[in-house]
């Protein structure tokens, strides 16, 4: 599915990923070699990368 929607929107403007897993465990999280450097391939080829970092605002209470 992750592979079929990244070809179908190869070349036709922006796409966004967002992952709480970092991306060096996504070859692992796929499990499949193949589709998982296919999906690599396609997301690296033009890709701006950004990783938060800081304390999670989750925690805090607003009242």
């Amino acid at each position: 599915a992750v592979l079929d929607i990244l070809e179908d929107r190869y070349g036709n403007g922006a796409t966004i990923i967002t992952s709480q897993l970092p991306v060096d465990t996504w070859y692992a999280f796929i499990d499949e070699p193949t589709l998982a450097d296919a999906i690599m391939d396609r997301l690296s080829a033009s890709a701006h990368r950004i990783a938060l970092t800081g304390k999670s605002l989750r925690n805090k209470k607003n009242h």
